[in-house]
């Protein structure tokens, strides 16, 4: 088995090994990966963080060794707090970091990206926050443009979203909705629901495909176009800028 780690800002994980396939989500600066086969260009990996698999250019990462991940894996986890910002190595380069990056090894304003040393002076978080957190976090990505398969403030998809606002705060969600939606206890009505838990969406078929997070007073933020704020009710979400329904309610699920 071999290992490695996101030395840039943000890389495409696609669904085949070719510039042209579909990103299905991304890597951060500092995430750690196992590569599951590698080829002459590409590496199927999977992300140590959410078990998630896809294709990354081999030109796109480090390789660590065995020792390294499994430091990785048993070292407390330490997040950049700031939307971006940068760290700089012994040369005085700057790597970008947005919110999210890991910060491997992270002590007193320096990490260690597999042998190369960095300063960072930006936030971090590296506790579990409250549950009361999580809507303060989430404005964080307010107005966030749509994309497929991001998850950062630069474009950001429904799960994507989700997933890392939770895991700011210091709790693991899977990568795609259908995945979140396994996880966590069934609330039966939305009087039941707390800000900060999740509200899934599915389509005709009956396939979950979308999620977002409630607020006080049936307000939910998802990404739809963008991060927003639209209204929930037992049909689904509101939006109020066009005032219909936009999305079906399947499911809500408190995860913690």
């Amino acid at each position: 088995m071999q290992y490695g780690i996101c030395n840039l800002s943000i890389i495409p994980v696609r669904i085949e090994q070719n510039d042209a396939s579909e990103m299905v989500t991304q890597l951060l600066f500092g995430e750690h990966f196992k590569v599951l086969e590698a080829q002459k260009k590409w590496s199927k990996i999977r992300n140590a963080f959410d078990n998630y698999e896809g294709w990354i250019d081999n030109k796109q990462y480090e390789q660590i060794t065995e020792e390294t991940y499994s430091n990785l894996e048993n070292t407390t986890i330490s997040l950049a707090a700031d939307l971006i910002d940068f760290a700089t190595d012994e040369n005085n380069q700057f790597s970008t970091v947005c919110i999210g990056s890991n910060l491997p090894f992270y002590n007193n304003q320096n990490l260690i990206l597999n042998t190369t040393k960095f300063h960072y002076e930006g936030e971090i978080f590296t506790k579990k926050l409250s549950k009361e957190s999580i809507i303060e976090i989430a404005y964080k990505f307010l107005n966030t443009p749509y994309l497929w398969g991001g998850k950062t403030p630069f474009g950001i998809d429904c799960s994507g979203f989700t997933q890392m606002v939770y895991k700011l705060c210091g709790y693991k969600l899977l990568r795609d909705a259908s995945q979140q939606a396994t996880q966590g206890e069934v609330l039966s009505f939305i009087e039941e629901s707390e800000p900060g838990d999740l509200a899934f969406f599915d389509n005709n078929e009956g396939i979950i495909t979308h999620v977002g997070i409630i607020m006080k007073d049936n307000y939910i933020i998802h990404a739809h176009g963008k991060v927003r704020i639209d209204m929930i009710d037992h049909s689904g979400i509101f939006n109020l800028d066009n005032q219909k329904h936009t999305h079906k309610l399947r499911v809500i699920k408190k995860i913690i």
